[in-house]
């Protein structure tokens, strides 16, 4: 009875089942030998969906026991472009793991030169007090035939029994697909390294990771991502554009990096509706985000986060192309908070709440920006949104190089009953905290030319 309710539950979903195979094996090694069965097809498609229900539930079930129980550590998620300067960050990394003398392992394998990359960071974090020390896990490392050494390295009984000594794992940047490829086994199972890093996760350790390092972090990842607006024109495919990824900040959140200063709020949103995640955390450069105990969150350095959610979100059933109705987006700035269970919004001690929807420069601030996936558009506008008396400001997105008709979208934020906005300047520079702002995504048609010189 159960097999028939989950298979009734999956047959919409059956496009995603090797995607959802995967996980499922991760968790439980012993599922291969079904889904391995070469001969009867059908059959084999019949008792991996049943066998996958089953596995699937207990999987859940781990990953809850995970959030709730099991893990005591905590996460550094960084956007990338983090500047060996930037103190607070890095001062609070070490503080994380521990403290000064924390021993940090530095896993450069996303880089395209991971012993250069990776010494790097030893010795910043080595300046920042920690005792720091490369884990030489990489694609890139060859032996003395030739050939990549990961296989050796991610199951080496040394370098295993110095991760049990080691209170932080720090991930570079890169390329994430690189990182997911030493650590998962090509079963999509977990490596006795992989084993060894969750379990530093689970007893209290940090896990820390910049650009690629952070995309690792949610159970989905981008791997392959084109363009912001390719990826909003086009259906998302498993295995092409996103990826599993380590899953490490828990089941239903979507992480994604170098957010703000590439437009890439808005690659999330179609990614997060076609897996069925309803909470997004995007992290900009030269920030991070640290999660404690996979229940709540923390802006540290430069600029901020940006929180989606789309619990709420609705859709036209006979809309082929993506669009999305009332989510919500935030802003969220060095020292703000957010509870991930509850999605409450702390801004940090010293912003106030904007009382006035009367900015200084509402007159000069535009009702329509025509490239909203800009650097830091979506920043700018929400904060001249909350600050301003309108209740709703646009924002287009579009390739200006077609010249032909092309497929664009229209972006509408608006204030709602919930709508905050905080503010502080004592860091020398505007430091804003917008809350619940509803957005909606409609698919637009764009003629060329947009306009014509008047002869």
């Amino acid at each position: 009875m159960c097999a028939t309710l989950f298979f009734d539950l999956i047959r919409p979903h059956l496009g995603r089942f090797t995607f959802l195979s995967s996980i499922a094996m991760s968790h439980f090694p012993q599922l291969r030998v079904f889904l391995d069965i070469s001969v009867f097809a059908g059959f084999k498609r019949a008792l991996s969906i049943v066998c996958l229900g089953s596995c699937l539930f207990g999987a859940c079930m781990t990953a809850k026991a995970e959030t709730n129980t099991q893990v005591k550590g905590s996460l550094a998620i960084i956007g990338g472009a983090l500047r060996y300067d930037n103190n607070v960050v890095w001062q609070r990394i070490v503080q994380e793991a521990g403290g000064q003398g924390a021993k940090i392992a530095i896993i450069p394998a996303a880089s395209a030169n991971p012993d250069r990359t990776g010494q790097n960071v030893v010795k910043v974090l080595k300046q920042y007090g920690a005792d720091a020390y490369l884990l030489p896990l990489s694609v890139k490392y060859l032996d003395q035939d030739g050939k990549p050494t990961y296989a050796k390295v991610n199951r080496d009984a040394q370098w295993l029994a110095q991760l049990k000594n080691t209170n932080a794992v720090y991930f570079s940047g890169g390329d994430q697909s690189r990182i997911t490829k030493v650590l998962f086994n090509e079963d999509g199972t977990r490596t006795p390294l992989l084993d060894a890093i969750w379990d530093l996760y689970r007893r209290g350790g940090l896990i820390a990771g910049t650009s690629a390092g952070a995309a690792i972090m949610s159970e989905t990842m981008f791997s392959n991502a084109k363009s912001v607006l390719h990826t909003l024109q086009n259906e998302i495919q498993v295995g092409r554009e996103i990826d599993k990824g380590l899953g490490f900040i828990g089941p239903n959140i979507f992480v994604d990096q170098h957010l703000i200063i590439r437009g890439r709020f808005a690659r999330m949103l179609p990614v997060m509706q076609s897996q069925q995640i309803p909470l997004g955390l995007g992290v900009d450069e030269n920030t991070a985000m640290f999660i404690f105990q996979q229940r709540s969150m923390e802006v540290v350095g430069y600029k901020g986060v940006i929180v989606l959610d789309l619990s709420q979100q609705q859709k036209k059933s006979n809309q082929t192309q993506f669009q999305i109705q009332n989510a919500r987006i935030s802003y969220l700035s060095h020292g703000d908070k957010l509870d991930l269970i509850s999605k409450t919004i702390t801004p940090s001690a010293d912003k106030e709440l904007i009382k006035s929807t009367q900015s200084e420069e509402a007159d000069q601030q535009p009702r329509m920006y025509s490239d909203i996936l800009a650097n830091t558009a979506v920043v700018e506008l929400m904060s001249n949104l909350i600050e301003s008396p309108v209740r709703s400001l646009k924002g287009l997105a579009f390739d200006a190089r077609s010249k032909s008709p092309s497929l664009g979208f229209e972006f509408e934020f608006q204030k709602t009953a919930d709508s905050k906005g905080y503010f502080s300047s004592q860091s020398g520079m505007d430091n804003f905290t917008v809350s619940e702002i509803r957005l909606d995504v409609r698919p637009v048609k764009f003629k060329k030319p947009l306009y014509q010189e008047i002869k």
